[in-house]
């Protein structure tokens, strides 16, 4: 995807894994808003509640958020979240458990620009990286990282002849019992109140801290600084510039393929997204 909003240059990729045909990762642009999703996948064995999956519940989310934003512009990114949330549990017919706790779900990553000023939102792992007068930030929700890093720790108390299989039971058995619990983590899912636990912000347009570039990522392209530790949060901003949102993903699937060991997850390989938005300065507009 290649687009534009007033001064604002967008592109973006977005790829399963190698083998895989289905994507459970969405991006997206209505306009001045760009987004990242990655719907969180099923394992095998485990029960949803519910007939539809993460590809159909991100395809969803984004519609929503798109025609949320048409209908309210002024609105804050958490409202209109809220919205397409709350939309979406609609969508679902009335056919599907939204109690349930594996529910889809989804990450939401924004970005919008608003002329004088770009607005923000990150809930759950998939971060965001800014480039503010050449200062570059991130931006992640690391309560998902959080509950995980407990998770095992209980795992870890389990007898020795536990096997592997029930072990990754009972983890995601519990992970879920946190999803969208106050001292748990927060996602995208059937309650709109979500939306609220989000990281928000909003970073200038103008002046000696403007935002010059961002990238939203998806944890699966994330995973090469975050997991592989081939780059920092910098030199991805800058191979993201040079080579392209593809260019950061094919560097995705050569650390998984190259370091399988660095993997801190049971995935070999995961759907990897980047969305990349460069931000015209008065003096590029005349150019």
């Amino acid at each position: 995807m290649v687009g534009t909003a007033p001064d604002m240059r967008v592109r973006s990729a977005s790829a399963p894994p190698p083998g895989r045909a289905v994507n459970e990762d969405l991006v997206f642009r209505f306009g001045p808003l760009v987004g990242v999703l990655d719907g969180a996948t099923v394992p095998e064995g485990f029960d949803t509640g519910c007939v539809h999956g993460p590809q159909w519940y991100v395809r969803h989310l984004a519609a929503r958020l798109g025609l949320a934003e048409a209908a309210r512009p002024a609105a804050t990114l958490v409202s209109n979240l809220a919205a397409a949330i709350l939309a979406v549990r609609a969508d679902h017919g009335g056919q599907c458990d939204l109690d349930h706790p594996g529910t889809p779900s989804s990450t939401v990553c924004l970005l919008r620009d608003g002329g004088d000023q770009v607005d923000y939102l990150v809930l759950c792992d998939s971060p965001l990286v800014l480039d503010t007068g050449g200062r570059v930030d991130v931006v992640v929700d690391d309560r998902l990282a959080s509950s995980v890093t407990d998770l095992r720790e209980t795992a870890d108390l389990l007898p020795d002849s536990t096997d592997w299989a029930t072990r990754f039971r009972r983890a995601v058995t519990a992970q879920r019992e946190r999803m969208n619990r106050t001292h748990g983590y927060w996602v995208a899912a059937a309650d709109p109140d979500a939306a609220y636990h989000a990281v928000v912000g909003t970073v200038p347009r103008h002046g000696p801290a403007a935002l010059r570039r961002a990238v939203l990522l998806s944890d699966g392209a994330s995973a090469v600084v975050e997991e592989f530790g081939l780059l920092d949060w910098s030199s991805l901003l800058d191979v993201v510039a040079a080579e392209g949102p593809d260019g950061l993903i094919d560097r995705v699937r050569a650390a998984e393929r190259d370091h399988p060991d660095r993997r801190r997850r049971h995935k070999a390989a995961d759907d990897a997204s980047a969305v990349y938005c460069e931000f015209a300065r008065p003096d590029d507009r005349g150019a």
